[in-house]
């Protein structure tokens, strides 16, 4: 496995220079973040995830792109199946996968293509039925009573190759219908990679793996970066004396933490492998998602070993071939994992969100706090998918904005906030000044401040001088102060407005009543607006 995993490193290191020539996507690194460039330009995904059967029938998306673009929608998150993309083995069928590229087009929409290969939420659903129904030649993972379960083994080669080839297959066909327009910006590999219900395989190869020393590579990448390490592989491998040479329990100790963190390793490095394919073909950025798991909840029982926060350093050691490890949000506390996915310059991109009341304030939060590059709720073609819908307001602002955060992102000069009913104020240092936002129903006057429960509220401030902000947002109320000691601030100016291009075009002026007489910032709690902001200090 080691000398396998350093031929496909050198693979993917050889497709590196041609991407960097041409005007592929790819992603640079720009200040403290990362940015998707596309065509030579900053590009922000402002997505919609479709369900995943929506795909499989050009016939069923045909009413569904109108309305997605009617959302304000620049991207479009498809599945691509491995099971109608190779119905028999060797024989590629690229219909559904040549709607999608003509429909988007049509509505002047790029792509992000999931691949539905030999893993979707832990199950080896989409695999073809001459996989499925040849588990000799295609063995399944088992359980640790030797029950075989609906998961093709990472430990197998002939999985990995018949995987390998088809996704090396529909890499060229993109190549071949797609490197003029680019259509495709992005790939995922798989699809919430995770081991149930054990934390780690118990087939006949991944007992013999178990058993062998832990993979060189993996034990130097531990060492060389030992000061950067996540806590939570840093805690696990010191306790047992930070070993640099053993068996996998020798190493990390005998726990479930350990079985994940070797299954964690040899998923990764079959997800690599899939990626090397793939970019030797067509060299578009690549990203893995995860199924977050919960708190308190044991290794086996929620879907282990994908690119948890837990694991990054034992993907990004197996996989160079993934550009970004992403999280799918269905949790709790979003601030929360955000931070988790962004440790160690990881990019902050969001391919799945459930689609539920306040995700347009968590868009205003991603893109404002942590440099995001995609956000994309679950299920875009469902019910909300009128021209009113929150999310489509959210993405209509932040395409006017789009220059301006490409523009100050790299330098800093953009923050971000969400706020709840019970949260406390959110405060961020900008330009001269310090900022404190609230819900904008703390006000009290509000209609929506009597509702038992509040949307969430949330924006982005740009300061495009270290007097000059522009607010986009729902929900907040913003005051600030100067940073100079024994100074006030004032307005001299807020007024709403957009943009048009990159010219902002002035509406009203909001010096009076809607900003309580130069006592603070709002944007209703029911509204969606810019708001270009003039602070002078007294």
């Amino acid at each position: 496995m080691t000398s396998k995993f350093f031929l496909v490193c050198l693979l993917w290191w050889g497709v590196l220079s041609a991407q960097a020539q041409s005007g592929l996507p790819r992603l640079v690194k720009t200040g403290s973040g990362t940015q998707l460039l596309v065509d030579g330009k900053p590009y922000f995904v402002l997505g919609g995830e479709l369900g995943n059967s929506a795909a499989s029938s050009t016939a069923y998306m045909q009413p569904v792109w109108p309305r997605l673009k009617a959302m304000h929608l620049n991207t479009v998150i498809a599945p691509v199946y491995w099971e109608l993309l190779e119905p028999a083995e060797g024989k590629f069928d690229f219909t559904l996968v040549d709607g999608l590229l003509r429909d988007a087009r049509q509505y002047h929409l790029k792509l992000v293509l999931l691949w539905f290969g030999a893993w979707k939420n832990s199950m080896s659903c989409y695999a073809p039925a001459w996989v499925k129904t040849d588990t000799r030649r295609f063995p399944r993972a088992e359980s640790d009573n030797g029950v075989p379960q609906e998961i093709l083994t990472p430990f197998e080669p002939r999985n990995l190759e018949a995987d390998r080839r088809a996704f090396g297959q529909l890499m060229q066909h993109l190549k071949a219908t797609d490197d003029q327009q680019h259509t495709v910006l992005t790939v995922q590999v798989e699809n919430e990679i995770g081991m149930l219900p054990t934390a780690r395989s118990y087939d006949a190869r991944a007992n013999a793996a178990f058993r062998q020393p832990v993979p060189a590579p993996l034990l130097a990448y531990m060492q060389r970066e030992r000061n950067s390490l996540k806590p939570e592989l840093a805690a696990i491998w010191q306790r047992q004396g930070a070993k640099t040479t053993g068996t996998w329990e020798e190493v990390f100790g005998k726990s479930p933490a350990t079985d994940e963190i070797f299954m964690a390793w040899h998923y990764a490095v079959y997800t690599n492998a899939v990626a090397v394919a793939g970019k030797a073909a067509y060299p578009l950025p690549m990203y893995v998602n995860a199924a977050l798991n919960r708190p308190g909840v044991p290794p086996g029982k929620y879907p282990s070993a994908g690119p948890l926060p837990h694991l990054m350093d034992v993907w990004q050691a197996a996989a160079p071939a993934i550009d970004i490890l992403a999280p799918d949000f269905y949790n709790p506390d979003f601030k929360h994992w955000c931070d988790l996915y962004t440790r160690g310059g990881n990019p902050l991109f969001i391919p799945e969100i459930r689609f539920e009341d306040g995700v347009a304030a968590k868009a205003f939060f991603a893109f404002g706090n942590y440099n995001c590059l995609s956000f994309s709720p679950f299920a875009i073609e469902g019910s909300d998918t009128l021209k009113g819908a929150p999310i489509g307001k959210a993405y209509e602002l932040l395409q006017q904005v789009s220059f301006l955060l490409a523009r100050h992102q790299p330098a800093g000069q953009v923050r971000g906030f969400l706020v709840q009913k019970d949260s406390a104020a959110r405060t961020a240092t900008l330009g001269n000044y310090r900022f404190s936002a609230r819900h904008e129903y703390t006000l009290g006057w509000s209609l929506g401040a009597k509702k038992p429960d509040w949307t969430p509220g949330g924006g982005l401030l740009i300061a495009v001088g270290p007097d000059e902000f522009y607010l986009v947002g729902t929900g907040l109320v913003l005051t600030c102060e100067p940073l100079a000691s024994g100074k006030r601030a004032g307005y001299l100016s807020v007024e709403e407005g957009r943009f048009e291009g990159e010219k902002w075009v002035p509406g009203r002026r909001l010096n009076g009543d809607e900003d309580h007489q130069g006592r603070h910032v709002r944007v209703p709690g029911n509204e969606y607006m810019i708001q270009h902001v003039k602070i002078y200090t007294y």
